[in-house]
């Protein structure tokens, strides 16, 4: 039986408009509306979709950095599950113990004005879990963790690079030992050769401290190297969720079939073949009626422009939501490649 750490249950998240001078509300953007899925202990959940489609803030629901407007977030602690939206600030701060982030830019997210022992050891003070001596050289082991040098305690963020900026941040998320951590596009402000090994880094921190990730991406090349399933989001929703291998090879969502066709070939001079898609993403504010996907669908027909589809099994570990998964034939990646 599969052993849970964080289970997500129809979770919300909608952002008001506000307009005029008396802040009349004048609709919401349903951000995050209606996500499910669940996550193992050790396993790595890719989370994938275009920008603004509400991957970033799952995340940050999820850790309550962004409160959720409705659903459950079940974090399954040594002895017990914990609700993380029926917390109080106190209670929360406990959890954040077992849970943490790392952020997209490694420029924005290092304060200028701290050094690296102020920026890594702040949750072990904060947490009094450490002081003095005991506080240096736990901020000196963290930092031969992620690859830097412990007499660089001294230093300041400006000092660094991007890629060992990341390494600092890294860091920061594993002072306090969590157990599960939402990486949120951890790579993608930083250079290709860079990326490789930050995420070789996750992967050796993983199998060393047995961590749990969610990791924000927009890039399927980087998703397909460090996850062990992949769900797909458009516009608030989850449309597609498979093992990464599945996912890849048999993409059961118009969708997942798209972003897969935009994965670059390894050779300059092969004929691209990806899917153009028409139109622009949906307005969350205002969505079409039905399948959210349809104006943008070579495939859709009249029931798509009524009814919302539902995500369902279509085989075993592999959801979709689309009306015409069972009757579609859609190329994996596979088929781009090489075809």
């Amino acid at each position: 039986m599969t052993e849970y750490l964080v289970e997500i249950r129809n979770l919300k998240k909608y952002f008001p408009i506000v307009r005029g001078t008396f802040r009349t509300v004048k609709g919401i953007v349903k951000a995050v509306d209606g996500v499910s899925f669940n996550i193992s202990k050790g396993e790595t959940l890719g989370l994938v979709g275009e920008s603004g489609c509400g991957k970033t803030t799952t995340g940050n629901c999820i850790l309550r950095i962004v409160e959720p407007d409705d659903g459950e977030v079940l974090f399954h602690e040594d002895d017990h599950v914990v609700d993380i939206r029926s917390l109080d600030r106190s209670q929360l701060r406990t959890s954040w113990r077992n849970m943490q982030m790392i952020f997209q830019d490694p420029y924005s997210s290092l304060n200028p004005r701290m050094t690296l022992k102020q920026i890594v050891g702040e949750p072990l003070v904060e947490h009094k879990i450490s002081k003095g001596k005991e506080l240096d050289e736990q901020v000196a082991h963290l930092l031969e963790i992620v690859g830097l040098r412990p007499e660089y305690m001294s230093r300041y963020p400006h000092a660094f690079s991007g890629g060992q900026r990341q390494r600092i941040g890294i860091a920061r998320s594993l002072a306090v030992n969590p157990k599960f951590i939402v990486c949120d596009e951890p790579v993608s402000a930083l250079d290709v050769s860079v990326q490789a090994q930050i995420l070789n880094l996750l992967q050796d921190l993983q199998g060393q401290f047995g961590l749990t990730y969610l990791f924000v991406a927009h890039n399927l090349s980087v998703v397909k190297h460090i996850s062990n399933r992949v769900a797909v989001m458009y516009v608030g929703k989850l449309v597609e969720l498979a093992e990464t291998e599945e996912i890849f090879a048999n993409p059961r969502h118009p969708y997942t079939e798209a972003l897969i066709s935009a994965v670059p070939k390894p050779d300059p001079l092969a004929v691209k073949n990806r899917i153009v898609l028409t139109g622009e993403v949906a307005n969350p504010s205002n969505p079409p009626s039905g399948c959210y996907f349809n104006p943008r669908c070579k495939y859709a027909q009249k029931v798509c422009t009524e009814e919302m589809p539902v995500l369902r099994e279509v085989s075993p570990g592999h959801l979709a939501a689309c009306h015409f998964t069972d009757q579609l034939s859609l190329a994996g990646l596979d088929t781009y490649l090489h075809g």
